[in-house]
């Protein structure tokens, strides 16, 4: 599951978006595709569906829209705003409940 980190909050529309890091208080700008990545798998589509979802809305392959939401998630995820499911278990039991 793909979400957005405490401290995240994200303001997202058809026409771009942004993502406030209250830690650093800083904004990320989203552009209109990225933004729909987001509000995608913030809606909880693994990522395969997100892809599909992503090339039916902008008629694109599923090939380009995999590289497109891959890269969103990856400029997200370099820069500590998500999460994924995978890496809050792979923490140990004790370090879960310190964030």
């Amino acid at each position: 599951m793909w979400q957005l980190r405490e401290g995240a909050h994200a303001i997202l529309a058809d026409d771009g978006g942004a993502i406030l890091d209250e830690r650093t208080g800083r904004w990320t700008h989203l552009n209109p595709a990225s933004s729909a990545a987001v509000m995608i798998l913030l809606a909880g589509a693994p990522e395969h569906q997100a892809v599909e979802q992503y090339a039916t809305r902008y008629g694109i392959s599923t090939v380009q829209a995999a590289a497109d939401v891959r890269t969103v998630t990856d400029a997200l995820t370099s820069q500590g705003l998500v999460v994924t499911e995978i890496a809050s278990a792979s923490r140990p039991w004790w370090r879960r409940w310190w964030r």
